[in-house]
């Protein structure tokens, strides 16, 4: 076991480390959470089970993050370019994605507009731009890198420019301190499509909003996933663009250069072309993640309230969970708890709905089984589900 993980998760659920350890060890025995939590409780020192699958998540998370830094030290060290800072930096990481975004430099990339332009020796032209402030006339110096490939002063320019916004993308600190800027003052817009389908209004709130992407509820960004996916809305971001393009500017440009303006265009390129698209992307992958995470934790504890009650003594149950296009299931449950049949119906779905042969079905059941009540669902389509 790895003591400094150990440590790192005991500090985290303010808990002592033999509690980690002893949970560990039962984990990799082959015991399973509920097990741990009834039967090995003198051991975990009385965990339960929300701490220790937090314990068995954490761990594995951490080994292989441990692992991933090596690796991509490795990675960088075979192509001669690791530094001591580099290194540092990795493994500093707090998180897969931010090795993943210091790895991004050093990936083999498929071709790019800046690769074309390394291959074609125009490497280094861009450093040349961004390394001095000087006097010369860039043109004349971009002579020197006219070729077979590179006919031009300014196709050379252009090229060493394709470069340096590519340097900008694979900047991992630059994409952290755009990242939180959005998060934390950046909004969510939704607009209905031109073409969009939504006969029943499901998603009509999400016609034309915007909500900061620090309010989103779980709730709403699996709802705007789904509406996007059904191509009645589009998803876009606003935030303040022209404060993020100053300060990437900023990070390249030197105010008395006089290639200032290739500078700019250059950051603004690899900002609007590569880093905010992707950017973008990823903050819609961490929303989407938390809300099914967060969705699932509380069916979990929704279930478990479920089936923790008792059955309605004496009177037997139909259960009706409703739903619109993956259709309506049934269960019809005996005095005692036990199921006695499930089925499902289809009496709302756009693909052949069939309203009629839906009253059929479950009325069939009420009358083969003297179904005594019918609980329903308090989800999609239960508004409909009752009338």
């Amino acid at each position: 076991m790895e003591l400094h993980i150990i440590n790192e998760i005991a500090s985290q659920l303010n808990i002592a480390s033999k509690q980690i350890e002893a949970t560990l060890a039962i984990l990799q025995e082959g015991g399973t959470v509920p097990f741990i939590a009834r039967y090995r409780k003198d051991a975990t020192g009385g965990l339960d089970e929300e701490q220790i699958l937090f314990i068995d998540k954490q761990y594995k998370y951490q080994l292989n993050l441990q692992e991933r830094k090596l690796t991509v030290i490795n990675l960088i060290e075979q192509q001669g370019k690791l530094t001591e800072e580099i290194k540092n930096s990795i493994m500093e990481c707090e998180k897969l994605s931010q090795v993943e975004d210091l790895y991004q430099p050093y990936k083999q990339k498929r071709k790019t507009r800046a690769a074309v332009a390394i291959k074609n020796g125009l490497q280094p032209l861009a450093d040349y731009i961004l390394a001095v402030t000087f006097e010369e006339n860039i043109y004349e110096i971009a002579e020197q890198y006219i070729t077979e490939d590179v006919k031009t002063v300014e196709e050379a320019i252009a090229g060493a420019s394709d470069i340096i916004a590519e340097m900008v993308s694979d900047n991992a600190k630059l994409r952290w301190s755009i990242k939180d800027q959005i998060v934390e003052s950046g909004s969510l817009q939704t607009k209905i499509k031109d073409d969009a389908v939504d006969e029943k209004k499901v998603y009509e709130m999400y016609y034309d909003r915007i909500e900061k992407i620090t309010s989103l509820a779980d709730h709403r960004i699996m709802a705007i996933n789904r509406a996007e996916k059904e191509k009645v809305i589009s998803v876009s971001f606003i935030y303040d663009l022209e404060d993020i393009q100053k300060q990437a500017i900023k990070v390249y440009c030197q105010e008395n250069s006089n290639v200032k303006e290739i500078i700019e265009n250059a950051v603004i390129d690899g900002l609007n072309r590569l880093l905010l698209p992707s950017i973008e992307n990823e903050i819609r992958s961490d929303l989407s993640q938390r809300a099914h995470t967060n969705s699932i934790e509380v069916f979990s504890m929704n279930l478990e309230k479920l089936l923790s009650q008792p059955p309605l003594i004496g009177r037997i149950v139909l259960g009706f969970d409703p739903g619109y296009f993956n259709g309506c299931k049934l269960a019809v449950l005996d005095e005692t708890g036990k199921m006695l049949a499930v089925e499902k119906i289809f009496p709302f779905s756009k693909k052949g709905g069939d309203l009629e042969q839906s009253k059929k079905q479950i009325l069939n059941l009420i009358n083969k089984y003297q179904v005594k009540i019918i609980a329903i669902g308090n989800g999609t389509a239960s508004r409909e589900s009752e009338k």
